[in-house]
């Protein structure tokens, strides 16, 4: 385990990282409480979110203008500073999300939804669009603003940061983390 300082996993630590878990960033009545689907083994083996190389996340919360550096994922406690925290849909660590099944997912959503009433940010937003229309039984869901709210907390989807997502790009991304911010205040 790290502490607060970058690391590379070895090949045995990845393997290994199916047993972890990546604890919450979270606190009560957060601006934006960031959702991603579930942890991957580079993710669980540094014990921080986002933290694969070539993941998109913290590039873009810096280019929709939540942060004022771009941070790495070493730094997701200076989030709360902020207003802003991360959870995740499932807590299983997997090598890619496809792993995850349906049940899973659906049952990832229901223990979100709670975690929302109890933390009660203002918007929730769930970075990956599959994951949130399975989650929440939303099959035509799109990116952005939805209508359906948890408790008073408003939902937002965004696309997935993962370098593996071809379907969006950087300024994509940019974009929509931007239109969140601007949205957010």
């Amino acid at each position: 385990m790290c502490l607060g300082k970058p690391w590379k996993p070895t090949k045995e630590q990845l393997l290994a990282a199916t047993q972890k878990t990546v604890r919450d960033v979270i606190a009560p009545d957060l601006k934006v409480l960031f959702c991603g689907i579930n942890p991957g083994l580079y993710t669980a083996a540094v014990g921080h979110h986002f933290a694969r190389p070539g993941n998109r996340f913290w590039p873009a919360l810096h280019a929709g203008g939540f942060t004022n550096k771009l941070l790495s994922p070493f730094d997701e406690l200076e989030l709360l500073k902020s207003g802003y925290g991360i959870t995740n849909v499932v807590r299983r660590t997997t090598a890619s999300a496809d792993m995850l099944t349906k049940d899973e997912i659906v049952r990832g959503g229901k223990r979100l939804a709670a975690k929302v009433r109890r933390y009660q940010p203002r918007v929730l937003a769930i970075l990956g669009v599959g994951a949130y229309r399975i989650a929440f039984d939303r099959p035509r869901a799109v990116v952005g603003l939805q209508e359906e709210k948890i408790g008073e907390t408003l939902l937002w989807v965004l696309p997935n940061p993962s370098g593996l997502n071809a379907n969006y790009q950087a300024p994509d991304l940019a974009r929509m983390f931007r239109a969140l911010r601007e949205f957010v205040g």
